[in-house]
Order: structure tokens, then sequence, then C-alpha cells
């Protein structure tokens, strides 16, 4: 058995219901955020900035879904791998931060 297939994406409409309004609102947040067609971002760069995310949090899940949103929306394979270094760059970024703040906490100790 595998703990993630893309075949789990089939048990949505049940974990919502089973949430009850907790669903309802994260669904609404959702398409407030990433699928909204009345906002100043367009739906393609909404999606690379939603698949750029997907990468950090490594969820092959959003993956697969902002993947497919990217590429109908008209995002190419080339926009697709910059977005992947741009993460890439942040997500070490991040860990150049973290070791940052432990020189910090060194000292204080």
């Amino acid at each position: 058995m595998s703990y993630q297939e893309r075949s789990d994406l089939n048990l949505s409409e049940e974990l919502f219901r089973l949430a009850g309004p907790d669903g309802e609102t994260f669904k609404t947040f959702h398409h407030d955020a990433i699928a909204r067609t009345d906002g100043q971002i367009p739906n393609k760069y909404r999606e690379l900035v939603a698949l750029g995310v997907a990468f950090t949090t490594q969820c092959p899940l959003c993956v697969d879904l902002h993947t497919a949103g990217a590429k109908r929306h008209g995002a190419t394979r080339e926009e697709i791998a910059e977005v992947c270094m741009i993460a890439a760059a942040m997500r070490a970024g991040a860990a150049y931060g973290q070791g940052l703040l432990a020189l910090k906490l060194y000292d204080e100790r």
C-alpha cells in the first residue's frame, strides 16, 4: 500500500462532508485564494505560486493539482522548472536563516 496516491483525492468530498462547516470553510478559502478569476493576479500565476508552496511543503497531491492547474492556465514546463528553483532557493534560505538563529541562541546560552 502506498500512503499517498492520486486516487486519494476521490475521498475529498467525503472529507469535506465529514468536516461539516470546517470543510465548507476550507473549500471557500481555497477557492477565494487560488481559483477565483476576479483577482489582480492572473490564474496562471496563482497556480505557479501555489505550486512553489507545494514544492516547499512537499505535498505530492498539491504538486499534482497545481501542476495541472498551472498547465491549464498556460504555464510552460520552463516556468514550472523556474518555480521549482525559486522554491528550492527559498527553502535553502530558510535553512540559512535557521542557522543564523542557532548561532544567536548558542551565544545566548
